[in-house]
């Protein structure tokens, strides 16, 4: 039966709204995510699947801040506690909770760190009042009074025998890696299925069509192309993520593909606009010949609808939208793809990684200021904080905390080791203060040590460093202080043993 001009019509214009609504979108205009709820689909989140953040600690002062921040930077967060039911009323049911003690190392289980791939350790030895200590009395306590302490675990086994387990038993798991795979189509998750939708020329007038089809071994990008009604383009496109992924620290991205001998493109975009600027390379194939191709970020061309956008902001690998594949009649500027041809064409994708990667940390221990100086030649006690003026009561417990810090900094896995001065619960969005040398004193916010947590996983000055931090009272926290903070620290192999 032949098909009626009515009848094609109807049917581009059933494409043209479906693709809106996988989309979220209207193009040209911007994003309505109202019709991703409406037709219950959701928003691909950027974390990717196979990678986790353990936080050891995750109830603690410092550790209950540092989950959400982690959940709200797009990150997959799994909780390690003593004790599930007391950390539920704290974390909330919305986190992913285990339970083990890092004094008992029988209780670190391979399946607590599985498809871990950093660590943020904010575990600490208990400390409390001394029975019958006056409250009234004007000391230091959480940066206002302060009571006469007493702990009431062993430091050594919690400090130092801890950190050997704990270390013991990630080491494997968190090996330094230079690739980070973000779509691996030989095993796909639900959310890669969820992710990649067609976006062809129908959303111009064209009658082009294409699809992406999972096979299990590898995702096929294939379809008809055509040029009438002035079309001439297929491509499919992942939703946007949310919260965007952060590729900082890589060199460029990594395909592996076998092709039909035609030439592609692959985007990468760093607004949540529907029809911004978009970051696009193009690669050649070779008939059914499997190619690794690598897209070095700075050979990208900023485009906006294939024409090249002069004075364009620099690529952005700290925030990435969506990624997206092409073939297309123009090259740029209107010129002509030298390899296009209309008709069937097909595409088949292995995975997508990121490579190149600077060294990031992959663990991060909340350790304490102070923890040299017990027993440092003219150190006057009386000028110094509590912890260091009674480390003998508190048996030792910044030596310990010290011997912890050896134990991370000899692991071989890249680390940062923060020393907060006297954390209080004042409320963050201080500057902040960082040394090195083991000298500083004064207090510093938890809300504010937690933002620091999560930052250093993402800043390569800060791998392989140890420093103090403390709260800075007369300016407030903006992304020019954090990036002289980090651009000030010196890594701990250019350093002297006593400061580190």
């Amino acid at each position: 039966m032949a098909v009626t001009d009515n009848q094609t019509s109807k049917s581009k214009s059933s494409r043209l709204f479906q693709t809106l609504a996988y989309f979220g979108v209207v193009p040209f205009i911007g994003s309505f995510k109202w019709l991703q709820k409406l037709f219950g689909e959701k928003t691909p989140s950027a974390t990717n699947a196979s990678e986790v953040v353990l936080v050891v600690g995750a109830n603690g002062g410092v550790g209950k801040r540092v989950v959400p921040l982690l959940q709200k930077r797009g990150y997959q967060v799994r909780s390690l506690v003593r004790d599930a039911k007391k950390a539920e009323k704290v974390l909330g049911k919305n986190v992913e909770i285990v339970t083990a003690d890092i004094t008992k190392p029988e209780t670190l289980t391979p399946e607590i760190f599985k498809d871990v791939s950093k660590i943020i350790c904010c575990t600490g030895t208990r400390v409390q009042p001394v029975e019958g200590d006056n409250p009234n009395r004007d000391k230091y306590y959480q940066g206002i009074k302060f009571f006469m302490p007493e702990v009431v675990e062993d430091p050594q086994l919690v400090e130092y025998e801890g950190m050997k387990n704990l270390v013991a038993a990630a080491k494997p798991q968190l090996q330094p890696s230079n690739n980070k795979i973000i779509f691996d189509f030989t095993n796909p998750t639900q959310d890669v299925k969820e992710t990649w939708g067609a976006l062809d020329d129908v959303v111009m007038g064209g009658v082009s069509e294409s699809s992406i089809r999972l096979t299990g071994s590898s995702a096929l990008f294939s379809g008809n192309v055509s040029t009438e009604n002035s079309g001439g383009f297929v491509s499919v496109r992942t939703r946007n993520f949310d919260p965007p992924m952060n590729l900082l620290g890589y060199a460029g991205i990594e395909l592996r593909v076998k092709g039909d001998g035609k030439r592609y493109k692959f985007f990468l975009r760093c607004e949540d606009k529907w029809d911004g600027v978009g970051y696009s390379y193009s690669f050649d194939t070779v008939y059914n010949i499997w190619m690794t191709i690598r897209i070095p970020f700075k050979d990208l061309i900023p485009v906006f609808r294939a024409k090249v956008v002069e004075n364009a902001q620099p690529f952005n690998p700290s925030q990435v939208y969506s990624y997206q594949l092409m073939l297309s009649k123009f090259e740029y500027n209107r010129e002509l793809n030298p390899k296009f041809a209309p008709g069937f064409f097909q595409l088949e994708v292995e995975s997508i990684k990121a490579y190149g990667r600077d060294e990031l940390p992959k663990f991060v221990l909340v350790s304490s200021a102070g923890v040299t100086r017990p027993g440092r030649p003219g150190l006057n006690l009386d000028e110094q904080p509590p912890a260091v003026k009674f480390n003998d009561q508190l048996k030792g417990l910044l030596n310990w905390k010290l011997k912890g810090e050896e134990v991370i900094r000899s692991c071989g896995i890249p680390y940062t080791v923060i020393r907060p001065c006297g954390m209080t619960e004042q409320p963050g969005g201080q500057a902040l203060i960082f040394d090195q040398g083991d000298n500083i004193k004064g207090i510093v916010s938890r809300d504010d040590i937690a933002e620091l947590c999560v930052k250093v996983l993402e800043e390569n000055q800060a791998c392989n460093t140890t420093f103090e931090a403390k709260g800075d009272k007369e300016n407030q926290a903006t992304a020019e202080n954090w990036q002289k903070l980090f651009n000030s620290l010196e890594a701990d192999s250019k350093k002297s043993a006593l400061t580190v």
